[in-house]
């Protein structure tokens, strides 16, 4: 029980505690069967919900109903009662100080943080994971508690997107095209118009139901440097030069644009360029095409991104 506040309260990779179906995982901390704190027999409520839709909708002012207009989910609230069942050590079974361990890690690891975390679920063998907070934490102090450490506690976090993701990534890349050598002379049958290289085409596939927002990493040495994903038209192209140590981040999500980690280079965004924030890969597979106004060898786009779930 001698673990450190930062054990309970570290960022760790989502569902990497997790080793059997009804177990959970808060940034450090593993909850359900097998460990000091179990599940109440209602579960966790607003995993498998829809979350709340915002419309936009328009009132008729001459007709019935309204005109539909976009939807976008608002945040998710997972919660649920989670028991304090202290575990004595075997050489030290004394109630008092299992009790009180077992609240401090509580206490450390659903304290108020302004940084979200992973939480991670697995049902039937699939792990499921948000980015969220702690937003309540209800413990009585009742008789049951005070003498054998005992309790009930309520939780509830809220995850600003409330997409569930996989906990694995995924990830590919491709290079710039390199067209066939075409024919030779003089010419032989069969013709043989040669083989390109790369053709600067790639397919992703997400394995959910929600659209997921990809981070894409565009390498030098190129200019300016575009992804196109095939189906939708949508197109992030950006006027630069990349020499050949030079990297381009754009993360989608966070509508950030870098260039090696530190400088900002959102506006150099082409004006054919969709916006980041709408750059995602809809549930299936997605074409993209890497079309950089020049290119030599080296030149690539690696793309990551995990399948997302309502």
């Amino acid at each position: 029980m001698a673990e450190s506040i930062s054990t309970f309260t570290r960022d760790d990779p989502p569902g990497s505690l997790i080793t059997r179906d009804g177990q959970m995982q808060w940034a450090g901390l593993l909850i359900g069967p097998g460990t000091p704190y179990r599940i109440d027999r209602q579960g966790i409520t607003g995993w498998e919900d829809l979350p709340d839709i915002d419309l936009s909708d328009a009132e008729r002012p001459t007709g019935h109903g309204a005109w539909p207009g976009a939807g976008y989910a608002k945040s998710r609230k997972v919660g649920g009662q989670i028991w304090l069942l202290p575990q004595p050590d075997p050489d030290n079974p004394d109630t008092a100080e299992a009790a009180l361990a077992t609240v401090r890690m509580l206490r450390q690891a659903l304290a108020q943080q302004d940084e979200e975390r992973w939480l991670a679920i697995r049902l039937h063998g699939e792990t499921l994971a948000v980015r969220a907070r702690v937003n309540q934490r209800v413990l009585t102090s009742d008789r049951q508690f005070a003498t054998q450490g005992v309790a009930k506690a309520t939780v509830q976090w809220l995850a600003s997107d409330p997409r569930r993701y996989l906990t694995t990534p995924q990830s590919t890349s491709t290079g710039a095209p390199v067209w066939e050598s075409g024919l030779t002379w003089p010419l032989t049958w069969p013709l043989y118009w040669g083989e390109a290289a790369s053709t600067g085409d790639v397919a992703v596939d997400n394995r959910g139901s929600a659209p997921t927002h990809p981070v894409i990493t565009f390498r030098g040495p190129c200019s300016n440097p575009s992804l196109t994903e095939r189906t939708s038209g949508q197109r992030l192209r950006y006027e630069i030069d990349l020499g050949a140590d030079e990297e381009l981040v754009v993360d989608t999500a966070a509508g950030t644009v870098t260039l090696n980690g530190t400088a900002a280079r959102r506006h150099t965004a082409a004006s054919d360029s969709s916006p980041e924030e709408l750059f995602t890969f809809a549930p299936g597979r997605s074409e993209l095409s890497f079309r950089p106004g020049q290119a030599d060898a080296g030149a690539e786009v690696s793309v990551s991104w995990r399948s997302a779930e309502w």
